[in-house]
């Protein structure tokens, strides 16, 4: 996410995706908690990585899909989305390391924080 105050400000989260998408995001958000239920049962929702490897290859399959709806009841077209907006985070971070690092200890007891990347 961008530091500087001005440049952040030049960024419409709200007005300019949320308000927009209000309806396909919800459907995105499905897909986050489905893949949350089927690889980490139990567990509080997240993202993890390790399981989540093939964005564009996965899109790829629901792009074949599309405006169908998935055995688990959710729209192929929602999956493409979140498969797009997944690779498209990752890309990001690989320029931007340390938001990624920050972002991971955000929620983690310190003794879990990773504090260069490297461990």
């Amino acid at each position: 996410m961008e530091k500087d105050k001005q440049k952040r400000k030049q960024l419409p989260i709200y007005s300019g995706v949320l308000k927009y998408f209000p309806d396909a995001l919800a459907e995105v958000s499905k897909v986050s908690r489905a893949g949350n239920e089927q690889h980490n049962p139990k567990q509080p929702l997240h993202w993890d990585r390790n399981k989540s490897t093939d964005e564009l290859d996965a899109l790829t399959r629901h792009l074949l899909e599309a405006g169908k709806i998935d055995t688990d009841g959710i729209r192929h077209s929602a999956k493409i989305a979140w498969r797009a907006l997944a690779h498209l985070q990752k890309e990001i971070e690989q320029t931007n390391e340390q938001w990624y690092i920050d972002q991971y200890n955000r929620n983690r007891h310190p003794s879990d924080h990773i504090i260069s990347g490297t461990e």
